[in-house]
């Protein structure tokens, strides 16, 4: 037996000579991914999605040419990388019954789309056959590129399996959402992603039990995975290469079984891959989380999410943007001092850069998220804007005007008006919102940290203006 994972023995039988997925080795060879070799060839083989491809669901329709009343359904299937969007397609792929045809929205212009379609047209019309187009990366094609798909998905000429890893409702064209049918593939779970290693190990398209993996080697390649199966599959590969080329290096290559340890799964992948979009669904995920958390006091979901962000790279000017809404948005007079503290660390980590920002965004997470919360100030701001929407706010008070102008003492302006630093406490009792305004209290005090001080001076400052 050889431990050459780069021997022919391992070629998928199902890939055709040539094939652009196939890469040459020093020996010559063509060697296929292990992630391609072991993509299911049925849907009885896929892991996971479980709710796509039940009996009935449209994609078992067209990935096993069933006939249906209603006919096949144009697909959007939406999803994180390496949840089987591509896999599925290939399942349907090798369905047999329709004409299967495959485009990468970063290559594919509209010329290519258009050629498709005329050909799915001939076909279906002189020929009876129905063309399956599957497009990947959907959101990367602009919106002509994707009207250039409206006339075969609307007229029938063709079946859209389209795949994104981007919110189709932000990144697909609405008269195309509208044609197709919407389906959302869940992430892995680490049960589905351990049955798929422990595949790849026994099938002979994969490893062909010439491996055993250990136990912490198998927890450390689900733990950076990512919840992707393409990135397990990779880092398993990766993993016995490492661990086929230590035994060569001891010269027991003629062992029956070699052994993969954690080492070597440490030194194929040291660290965890963070699926982070600055621009996508995974940016308003996770800094709607933190935001979440800090309001909800968790301090440690708070700065987990904050090192995640930190760790994807996240311009730390918007980390600290955010933490400064939140001091006030979250904290405001609870604790004024948080807002104090947001405003120094985004003035800081402009300063200092990182890493060492890293250190402040911490600091004020951490106050933010302990901090006594209130929101009652915006609130507050959101009912009188309310109302002012709402067309509610008589004329200023003549004696509240200005009169600092000639003449406008002569039309009343500032007349009666009482100077507060003149009266006792410094309140005046005299009216200061419109007339039918008049009593309304928009701004309601929380009991928390020192709003409630703030509650207690409130209720005396309004009945000395009041004149209670």
């Amino acid at each position: 037996m050889t431990a050459d994972l780069f021997s022919a023995d391992h070629e998928d039988d199902d890939q055709p000579s040539g094939n652009a997925s196939d890469a040459v080795g020093p020996s010559g060879r063509r060697h296929t991914p292990l992630a391609v070799r072991m993509r299911p060839r049925s849907l009885d083989e896929v892991v996971g999605q479980q709710h796509l491809i039940k009996p009935g669901s449209p994609l078992r329709v067209l990935a096993e040419g069933t006939s249906s009343r209603a006919g096949a359904s144009s697909v959007i299937l939406y999803g994180p990388p390496g949840t089987g969007k591509t896999t599925l397609a290939h399942v349907i792929a090798r369905g047999g019954t329709r004409k299967f045809v495959e485009l990468s929205a970063i290559r594919a212009g509209v010329k290519d789309v258009r050629q498709v379609m005329d050909q799915a047209l001939t076909d279906r019309d002189l020929r009876g056959i129905t063309t399956v187009l599957f497009l990947d990366e959907i959101h990367r094609f602009n919106k002509a590129q994707q009207d250039a798909l409206l006339p075969g998905v609307e007229n029938g000429w063709v079946i859209l399996v389209a795949a994104t890893t981007e919110n189709p409702s932000f990144s697909v064209v609405a008269p195309l959402l509208s044609r197709s049918l919407l389906l959302t593939l869940q992430p892995l779970t680490e049960e589905d992603l351990a049955s798929l290693i422990d595949r790849a190990m026994a099938d002979p398209r994969g490893l062909n039990d010439e491996f055993e993996l250990d136990h912490e080697a198998k927890d450390h390649i689900l733990r950076v995975s990512g919840g992707d199966a393409r990135r397990v599959l990779t880092t398993l590969e990766a993993a016995a290469a490492v661990a086929a080329g230590r035994a060569a290096g001891a010269g027991d290559l003629e062992t029956r079984v070699i052994s993969i340890t954690a080492a070597d799964a440490e030194q194929a992948a040291d660290f965890a891959v963070q699926r982070y979009d600055k621009d996508g669904d995974q940016h308003y995920d996770i800094v709607s989380a933190f935001i979440k958390s800090l309001r909800g006091s968790d301090v440690d979901a708070a700065l987990h999410y904050l090192a995640r962000m930190i760790v994807a790279g996240e311009d730390p000017r918007f980390i600290a943007r955010r933490l400064v809404i939140a001091a006030s948005e979250e904290v405001a007079m609870a604790d004024p001092t948080a807002l104090q503290t947001a405003v120094a660390a985004a003035q800081a980590v402009q300063l200092i850069g990182m890493p060492e920002g890293r250190i402040i965004l911490a600091q004020a997470t951490v106050h933010i998220a302990t901090a006594p919360k209130s929101n009652a100030s915006y609130q507050a701001l959101d009912a009188a804007i309310a109302d002012v929407r709402a067309g509610k706010g008589a004329p200023v008070p003549s004696h509240l005007r200005d009169a600092h102008y000639s003449g406008a003492h002569r039309l009343g302006h500032g007349k009666g008006y009482i100077y507060a630093h003149d009266e006792p406490h410094h309140v005046a009792t005299q009216q200061y919102a419109p007339d039918d305004l008049q009593g309304v209290n928009y701004y309601s005090p929380s009991q928390n940290g020192q709003e409630r001080a703030v509650a207690e001076r409130l209720e005396k400052l309004r009945q000395i203006i009041r004149g209670r």
